[in-house]
């Protein structure tokens, strides 16, 4: 599609005719064009035609070029011809008002074709456009030689103009629902940048490209908040493109795509539960008895035939009781707990097909937009697993991977194609994953807390003060439990590595390690990175050209090798002095430092997971440990709480209670800071020999005392509203817990302020 300007319909008010030429031959002459049977088959009164039919039809069509601001058909004249755009864009306008926008492969005239009449509208070009035009007389050509095709086609087009009278007769009926205040005939838009005025009820999808680049167009940004393409606008705003470029479209594209996939479980006659993202993919707990890879099999197939069916989305609005009797006699628990303890009359369901959940933010308008870019396998394949992966590869996203993942992942990862290397990364995970959660995940089973609804009926019920005691209790255990590990091996371990992505609770959970370990007779001592990187003009660049402070050989490699070697075998070091104001750093200017008998040295920082960072050590004398908030509930059947929306909330209430960052500029930087997570910690996490969730099951509702304001903080023209929306969103299902009760040595209260901790 053509990226031209796009002008207002008084911008020519004496714009030229398009120029015709004869369509002389089968595939088309014209430079660049696609063959003009592939073309014909994309429109969708034409795509029921067999060969022969798109053939005999082909045989009669003309070809039209359009340049810029030629007017293709203009309001008032009376010619009789139906037109396919072949290629190029135009604006569909009336009285100087614009009604929508003509993408490549969409069709127009086809009632005046056959039904005769004056047009109701102007088309005018946008681009350089190349049509497909059936006139009247090429008609009749065709039905003189042809009429078994042309009454084919005349069915075709009166069943596709009947389909698309519905929708409008369905958006009229939305605007024209009885109300006190009169609504408005046309709109004053800026779209994408550009003021324009178009006719009231026009929804986004009409106005904005299918694609921008390679990445689809999954929703718009209305006045900043992402919103469906197919709900019809009915005031003034701004209206932008959102892709799968930005975070939030993806999560749209994904979220669409685990709704898909429900309705293909239902269309296979199987049982499933969605389980949390793994990143790459999503895992499926197979409920219904049989083999795994043949339902993975099954369920490929439906979803396959999903996308090629171009299902629309089904939006429904029930009153909060209608909604508790479905999801009760569906069997989803979770939703009628949610629903339960919600303080909303109403709620809107969606679904594409038969299969409904809640809505909670845009989705794709049908499923024909997740251009099959996903598949289906069993998790565990020959261990007798009951789950499943459902793998997916967002178009026009590029997930950035270290530079020591193999060739072949690295290409799949790039191009947003799911493929082999994806399918075992994500198993990889998935068996990491689900070995560190089990444990919490089966007290969590005790308390009968099996979701955000099971949650808030415990709160509610007077429970808050237990749960909140055997969360931290757990979290008391468990570092108990590693800091016994390390006892029992200090005859071998000397050094203990931690890694964890940001808001993770790393600096709390080491406070509370350190006391453990000396609870055990161990001494404890930390060795600071950053006195260890290179002057900062030998400092590595980054795709952009920029430094890269968080490179592993931002650092001075070689010399923390050789001292780490020094320090274990009980030698003293001269350790190196960096100064941040000049950029450069004393290899030897630091103090000295040596490890006593009952030392044990600790290592933080992005690259503790990372084997080359300590090759130069024996493997037994190195401790690992990944720390990371894991473990999330369910809201309903479709969506999970993600781990990374909790981090992000921990830092927006960090940044803005105890540093004076606000939320939008946190969730600007939340991007980078993510890219920085997926090169240098997570590729890594399997060389992890003990894992801490940092979760605690009670956590959001405390943040939300804090988030809930900083949130709302955000302008509503700020590029970070539509994070802050779907934040805000997500934060309004869960009851309130204000922070009197948690202890001073939780990990939340490194977010929250009130530590008995020094940072």
């Amino acid at each position: 599609m053509s990226s031209a300007p796009r002008r207002s319909g008084r911008d020519s008010p004496f714009p030229r005719p398009c120029s015709s030429v004869i369509l002389a031959a089968v595939p088309m002459s014209l430079p660049s064009h696609p063959d003009v049977l592939a073309t014909l088959a994309s429109v969708d009164p034409l795509r029921s035609l067999d060969r022969s039919a798109l053939e005999a039809l082909a045989s009669v069509v003309t070809a039209a070029e359009a340049a810029p601001g030629d007017v293709i058909v203009r309001e008032g004249d009376a010619d009789r011809a139906m037109y396919v755009l072949a290629s190029g864009h135009a604006r569909v306008v009336r009285g100087g008002v614009e009604l929508g926008t003509l993408s490549a492969g969409e069709h127009f005239g086809e009632i005046a074709l056959v039904s005769g009449g004056v047009r109701t509208a102007s088309v005018i070009a946008d681009a350089p456009c190349v049509l497909l035009v059936l006139d009247e007389a090429r008609y009749q050509t065709l039905v003189d030689r042809e009429p078994h095709v042309a009454v084919q086609l005349l069915r075709e087009i009166v069943t596709s103009t009947s389909s698309r009278l519905a929708k409008m007769n369905e958006a009229v009926g939305v605007l024209l629902r009885e109300r006190a205040l009169p609504r408005r005939v046309e709109l004053d838009l800026v779209v994408d940048g550009e003021a324009r005025r178009v006719r009231n009820g026009v929804s986004p999808g009409e106005l904005l490209p299918r694609m921008i680049g390679d990445a689809p167009v999954v929703a718009a940004l209305v006045d900043g908040r992402a919103r469906n393409l197919d709900v019809p606008l009915g005031g003034g705003c701004a209206i932008a493109p959102l892709t799968t470029a930005h975070w939030e479209g993806q999560r749209i594209f994904r979220q669409s795509l685990a709704l898909a996939f429900l309705e293909a479980a239902r269309a296979s006659d199987l049982q499933v539960k969605l389980g949390r993202s793994l990143g790459v993919a999503q895992r499926v707990r197979l409920v219904s008895p049989g083999d795994p890879g043949l339902a993975g099999v099954r369920l490929q197939a439906e979803l396959d035939q999903l996308a090629a069916d171009d299902v629309p989305l089904v939006r429904e609005r029930l009153s909060v009781l209608e909604a508790v009797d479905y999801f009760r006699r569906e069997g989803a628990d979770e939703t009628v707990a949610l629903l339960e303890t919600t303080r909303r009359n109403s709620v809107t369901v969606v679904s594409y097909g038969d299969v409904f959940a809640l809505e909670t933010g845009p989705l794709l308008p049908s499923t024909g937009h997740l251009s099959r870019r996903f598949y289906v396998e069993p998790d565990m394949p020959n261990h007798g697993a009951r789950d499943l992966l459902l793998v997916f590869g967002v178009p026009g996203h590029s997930r950035t991977m270290p530079p020591a993942a193999p060739i072949a992942e690295r290409a799949e990862v790039e191009s947003g194609r799911p493929s082999i290397p994806a399918a075992r990364r994500a198993r990889d995970v998935s068996k990491h994953v689900g070995a560190m959660t089990e444990q919490q995940e089966r007290w969590l089973e005790t308390l009968s807390v099996r979701s955000v609804g099971d949650f808030n009926r415990a709160c509610i019920g007077g429970e808050v003060s237990p749960i909140i005691r055997v969360a931290e209790g757990f979290h008391e255990k468990s570092i108990g439990r590693i800091a016994d590990a390390l006892a029992a091996a200090r005859d071998r371990v000397r050094l203990v590595t931690i890694a964890g992505p940001s808001s993770s609770g790393k600096s709390t959970f080491i406070k509370r390690l350190k006391v453990q370990l000396q609870v055990n007779g161990i001494t404890p001592r930390d060795l600071g990175l950053d006195d260890y990187y290179v002057d900062r003009v030998d400092t590595p660049l980054d795709e952009k050209g920029e430094y890269d402070f968080e490179a592993l050989h931002a650092l001075r490699l070689e010399l923390l090798q050789a001292h780490l070697a020094a320090l274990v075998r009980g030698e003293e070091v001269r350790t190196p002095r960096y100064d941040f104001k000049s950029g450069k750093g004393d290899p030897h200017g630091g103090p000295t430092f040596r490890l006593a008998d009952g030392d044990l040295l600790m290592l933080e920082g992005i690259h503790g997971l990372n084997p080359e960072l300590v090759e130069a050590l024996p493997a037994e004398q190195v401790f690992r440990i990944f720390v990371c908030p894991l473990v999330q509930l369910p809201l309903d059947r479709l969506s999970w709480v993600h781990a990374s929306d909790l981090r992000l909330l921990r830092r927006i209430v960090r940044d803005r209670h105890g540093r004076g960052h606000g939320a939008a500029d946190t969730i600007l930087r939340w991007p980078s800071v993510r890219d920085g997570e997926r090169k240098h910690i997570f590729p890594f996490q399997d060389h992890a020999d003990e894992v801490f969730d940092t979760s605690l099951v009670y956590e959001i509702s405390v943040l939300k005392v804090f988030a809930e304001l900083y949130l709302l903080e955000v302008p509503s023209d700020h590029p970070a509203q539509a994070t802050a929306e779907r934040l805000l969103e997500l934060l309004s299902s869960w009851v309130t817990i204000y922070p009197d009760e948690v202890p001073p040595t939780s990990i939340l209260r490194e977010f929250i302020g009130g530590s008995g901790f020094s940072y």
